[in-house]
């Protein structure tokens, strides 16, 4: 129960949903149902239950908030605005303005307004995660939740709980249809993640219809069947029965929480309740006035009233609350940096996203071997290397650990029965590992996520918003080309590398030998705001000596000339990345007994080469040189920005084949004979 007057909690609840809904009229686009009909859930989340301070929304211990059906966004922007949080600076201290104005929802939906049309992270403080994508938020919310054990049991000592935080999600019929979200309540039930709880609004409404068009499985018995506690609120207005659901979670030691609570879409709304129309359209200034009349308190004539007593309902609701809990964990944490001095600096550089001095010590140089050894072996090497000295590397593969060669030796598994672990076994579930990287990496943790490259494109959704909320999730993605052999198309990644790379701030690297891999971890593990891929070979790749070649280094500049020739003005430039750049080497050798002068640039980061300067991209591919071939075993688009409309591309057109790898690198043109007599033709 609540010290507050119930009527007005009524005017907080009606209040929500006036501002929601005219913010809706107001842009003419928008979703008003979802908000109106959930309001009473987000005040009592909001202000009687969430352990959150709105003056300072980066608390590391705060409880996390995710709305996960993102079209509801409405119903965030007016808990922002309500429990007045505050704005973050770029320094990530609150600026003393508010996220959210009363004049930002008047704006909804317009250009540059704070209020975009679904939640963004990073624009607006107090967002947790962008959202929009159904299916997203919840998955997310499993890696945070992950985090907050992840956190307690590595940092909190006796005497000093600094992480004990729990992690609710709204959600929505959709997010219950979205196989992402499948994965990840089932992930989330095997490990007994009791931080967790999803408020699902069973409403049976979705844009087409109502929910029985696709959608009639037992939802209580399929969450108790993954092992979650699953509780049912009959009405959503009845706000002792959310507030027994929620006490209940909080009891719960041992399964994640799942509360289905039963709306009526656009309650209050006459004419509009129980329709699609409601769900995903404005209501329209007649129907709005209607509906203003049935709430209690509320002035039918006036619009985007926020009454004084509900702004001091919630001061000293989660305002009062947040601040002393704030307050009390500050000092402890003051406590905690005396007598933990280690373990506090690594939680402030982990929030911050930053590296102490020699945390690359451990990088070995790889000596000069023509064998050499597969890329995904030599990263799995850097992988320990790195991890021994950044103990928020964590991570784990989609069933293929041995495989992607992405354990931490010496690391205990994460489970339900040991959450200090940090090696994840995420199952076969790339979709949902993906998302719950990001939760890992919105908390301050470096995750990694493993699996076979072709399987990017379950994992795509989560990269691209990885690289939309500027996360530095990195992935370890292996079998990177037709090298893999007799597994066949279905495994033999080919548009892959394209499909990555267009993905605005997403870096791609694909390195060459095992110091390339060395280098690129040490770029990687310095991304603060961009997620990256490392792709990596199946098939064994020489070790370069670098006393006849460039050093490795140049992997932080993307492109480098790896080897020249010897007045460095060359007649043919060959550009490869990955397992091809030795056949570049090869051919280099050959062309110039037949006196054709080479230079072999390797191309391990597009991203990082197209962010140098003018005057170093001249110097490793010279405009007057137009000569020019490139090899990769992957499809051509992107390349000709590199090579020019004259150059030539060796690469895939189709789809690879079940055989050896290598009868199938000989059948598709990846040989130093088919390099040279490209090169040759270009130079005739």
């Amino acid at each position: 129960m609540t010290d507050a007057n119930p009527s007005t909690e009524i005017l907080a609840i009606n209040t929500i949903r006036t501002i929601s809904m005219e913010a809706v009229q107001k842009a003419k686009s928008g979703h008003p149902g979802t908000p109106m009909a959930l309001a009473p859930a987000a005040y009592v989340l909001f202000n009687e239950v969430l352990d959150y301070d709105p003056a300072r929304p980066a608390w590391p211990a705060r409880d996390r908030f995710v709305l996960s059906c993102g079209h509801a966004s409405m119903l965030l922007y007016s808990m922002l605005h309500l429990t007045g949080v505050r704005q973050l600076g770029p320094d990530r201290r609150p600026t003393g303005e508010p996220a959210v104005s009363l004049d930002d929802i008047k704006n909804f939906r317009q250009l540059d307004s704070p209020c975009a049309g679904h939640p963004e992270y990073g624009e607006t403080s107090g967002i947790e995660i962008t959202t929009g994508p159904l299916g997203q938020g919840v998955a997310t919310s499993v890696g945070m939740a992950i985090a907050a054990r992840w956190l307690a049991a590595n940092y909190n000592r006796p005497g000093f709980d600094l992480f004990d935080y729990n992690v609710y999600a709204l959600c929505s019929d959709g997010d219950m249809m979205e196989g992402i979200g499948a994965e990840a309540a089932s992930l989330a039930g095997h490990l007994k993640l009791s931080k967790l709880c999803w408020i699902y609004d069973d409403n049976k409404i979705t844009i087409e219809g109502e929910t029985s068009l696709a959608f009639s499985e037992e939802v209580p018995a399929r969450f108790s069947g993954y092992g979650w506690n699953v509780l049912e609120v009959e009405d959503v207005n009845d706000l002792d029965a959310l507030r027994g659901a929620l006490g209940h979670f909080k009891e719960n030691n041992d399964a994640p929480t799942l509360i289905i609570v039963h709306s009526v879409i656009a309650y209050g709304a006459p004419n509009a309740a129980n329709t699609a129309d409601a769900h995903g359209a404005p209501l329209g200034e007649e129907e709005i006035r209607l509906t203003k009349e049935v709430y209690e308190g509320i002035d039918p004539d006036a619009s985007f009233v926020v009454p004084d007593e509900v702004l001091e309902l919630f001061r000293n609701g989660i305002g009062t609350r947040g601040s002393r809990l704030y307050e009390a964990w500050t000092a402890k944490f003051a406590e905690y940096k005396e007598k933990h001095p280690d373990l506090a600096g690594q939680i402030e550089r982990m929030q911050a996203r930053e590296l102490h001095d020699g945390w690359d010590a451990d990088i070995a140089e790889f000596p000069a071997d023509p064998k050499g050894m597969a890329s995904r072996a030599s990263s799995g090497k850097v992988l320990n290397q790195v991890a021994k000295n950044v103990p928020w590397v964590l991570g784990g593969s989609a069933d293929l650990g041995p495989s992607n060669k992405s354990v931490i030796s010496g690391s205990d598994d994460f489970s339900a029965g040991n959450y200090a672990g940090r090696n994840f076994h995420f199952g076969i579930r790339e979709h949902a590992m993906a998302a719950v990287c990001n939760g890992m990496a919105l908390s301050g943790l470096k995750a990694y996520a493993a699996t076979f490259f072709v399987f990017t494109d379950y994992m795509r959704p989560s990269m691209r918003l990885a690289a939309l909320m500027r996360l530095p999730v990195f992935y370890i993605l292996t079998h990177d080309s037709i090298g893999v052999g007799e597994d066949g198309p279905t495994h033999q990644p080919v548009e892959h590398l394209a499909s990555l790379r267009c993905i605005p701030n997403f870096a791609v690297f694909r390195p060459c030998d095992a110091n390339e891999v060395a280098e690129s971890y040490r770029a990687i593990l310095q991304l603060k705001e961009t997620p990256a891929a490392l792709v990596l070979t199946r098939q064994s790749l020489p070790t370069l000596d670098r006393t006849k070649f460039a050093p490795a280094a140049g992997v932080h500049r993307g492109a480098y000339v790896l080897l020249d020739a010897e007045d460095s003005t060359p007649d043919v430039i060959l550009l490869a990345t990955g397992s091809e750049v030795s056949l570049c080497i090869e051919a280099a050798g050959q062309l110039g007994d037949d006196g054709i002068k080479a230079r072999v640039v390797s191309m391990p980061c597009w991203e990082l080469f197209d962010a140098q300067d003018a005057e170093y991209q001249e110097s490793v591919l010279p405009a007057d040189c137009t000569c020019r071939v490139a090899v990769e075993a992957g499809v051509e688009q992107g390349w000709r920005k590199y090579i020019g409309i004259e150059g030539e591309f060796i690469g895939m057109t189709g789809f690879g084949a079940s055989a050896p790898a290598d009868v199938l690198l000989k059948r598709f043109g990846f040989t130093v004979e088919n390099v040279v007599a490209a090169a040759k033709e270009l130079c005739s």
